[in-house]
């Protein structure tokens, strides 16, 4: 056999993609896996409906509704319409207080973009129940795969590169999501793909904006339009997801590349972060560890404070003098000096009064934070020298949450009813709860829908 011959068996990226896509509605998905869906979907509810009323949730809510689109698709309380619009307001809603789940190898935030795509979709194209959790594994592995690789990794580069990662390859996750529900065939799919990666780009310099959680919205619904689109025959050009694609115009240096798209083998959804703070994932191992010296503290003057911190965290979070809450939520110093202060850091401590909270800033001049290369990026160490000559020490191997120290359902359960009990009440968020767990039972669809129902 030529090399050639070898090379005409080898499929590229993209036949490899359209191929998983076409088959994810009857491929053999572990129970681990189907598991694991659901657990993203409860996450996904509460998180976005702890941010019903997040001023980046109202302009976007605000614009959609002005556009009078009709359609089938419920924007979580609101009005019914197209699939992209609800996917658009309801993945920004998602991520708006960046409380939402998150993949360790750097692929972003899957949550928001593949299950607000995989809800408006179903709801505009009826299928069953088990087609959209399978639609929705298909999203979530196609967009952490393609950002995912540990060394280097695609993600973390373009995170370096001041890309943000869940704009760009959230795209392709949510058209894989919406090519699945349409039923769309392996050429169609490719289009699709080619349609969503001309689309690509978002700026993590938007961080502590409402931009950020705008990445995600627009990412579901640019997913959404790209399918629609090949399914009326647009034609997408199929080389981005090869070598000379999308990876090679965002990082130009060639220091990145997709990994073995390993579909069947492995499975991304299984290393999926749920957050215990409503904060940059790159501020939760340094909280953690400041909220282990905070017991020991016992109300006595702090005079200098060290920390020691990945280098993607500072990258991430690393905003030092933080005016707002969403400032606040990408600032490592503000979250260890909050922490040090007793605050829990979920989704009610990131207010205009936590942000100017005077015992907090007075710690910020007191603080140094070192990023270390070669450390975990679950981890961090910090001292705390005392007025009364003490010397506190803590660390965090791998911060709560984390796959490698991962939230149990129970955890998750109590994360949910925080953040949906006042809003919906005991009995219904009970019912949105069951709904969430038991998905693939017929008619979950039509409940989540009825309970998110009406006018906020």
């Amino acid at each position: 056999m030529t090399i050639t011959d070898t090379a005409q068996l080898t499929p590229t990226r993209g036949a490899q993609l359209s191929h998983f896509i076409h088959h994810a509605h009857e491929q053999a998905i572990p129970a681990s896996v189907l598991h694991e869906a659901k657990r993203a979907l409860i996450d996904y509810l509460g998180v976005a409906l702890g941010a019903v009323n997040d001023d980046a949730v109202r302009a976007v809510r605000q614009v959609a509704k002005s556009w009078n689109a009709q359609g089938a698709a419920r924007i979580f309380f609101g009005s019914t319409t197209t699939p992209a619009l609800a996917a658009l307001v309801n993945a920004t809603m998602a991520h708006a207080a960046d409380y939402d789940d998150t993949h360790p190898a750097g692929a972003g935030h899957p949550g928001g973009p593949c299950w607000s795509t995989a809800l408006a979709m179903a709801q505009a194209h009826p299928v069953s129940e088990e087609r959209v959790l399978r639609a929705f594994i298909a999203g979530f592995e196609v967009m952490a795969k393609l950002g995912g690789g540990w060394v280097p990794g695609v993600g973390r580069n373009l995170q370096r590169r001041g890309f943000h990662p869940t704009a760009i390859v959230g795209r392709a996750g949510a058209t894989a999501v919406a090519a699945s529900v349409l039923g769309l065939n392996e050429e169609q799919i490719r289009n699709a793909l080619g349609a969503a990666a001309t689309m690509m780009g978002g700026l993590q310099k938007s961080s502590g904006t409402h931009g950020k959680p705008f990445h995600a919205g627009k990412a579901a619904m640019d997913g959404i339009l790209a399918a629609q689109l090949a399914a009326e025959g647009f034609v997408g050009a199929q080389h981005f997801y090869e070598a000379d694609g999308w990876v090679k115009n965002f990082i130009q240096d060639g220091s990145a590349e997709i990994p073995p798209l390993d579909f069947g083998e492995s499975w991304e959804l299984l290393t999926n972060g749920y957050k215990l703070y409503a904060s940059c994932r790159g501020t939760h191992a340094s909280i953690e560890t400041a909220r282990q010296i905070y017991p020991q503290l016992h109300g006595r003057a702090i005079t200098r404070i060290a920390a020691k911190v990945h280098p993607m965290g500072m990258v991430n979070a690393g905003i030092l003098n933080p005016q707002t809450p969403l400032e606040s939520k990408f600032s490592i110093p503000h979250c260890i000096a909050l922490a040090l202060c007793g605050y829990n850091l979920t989704d009610t401590d990131f207010t205009p009064q936590t942000v100017a909270d005077p015992r907090a800033r007075a710690l910020l001049p007191l603080m140094q934070v070192e990023a270390v290369d070669g450390q975990s990026a679950s981890s961090a160490f910090i001292d705390v020298w005392l007025e009364d000559g003490e010397t506190i020490h803590a660390s965090t191997d791998v911060y709560r949450g984390h796959a490698q120290n991962p939230l149990t359902d129970d955890e998750l359960r109590a994360k949910f009813d925080a953040l949906t009990i006042p809003l919906l009440g005991n009995q219904r968020s009970e019912a949105l709860y069951q709904a969430a767990a038991h998905f693939e039972r017929p008619g979950s669809l039509a409940q989540i829908a009825a309970l998110l129902a009406g006018e906020y």
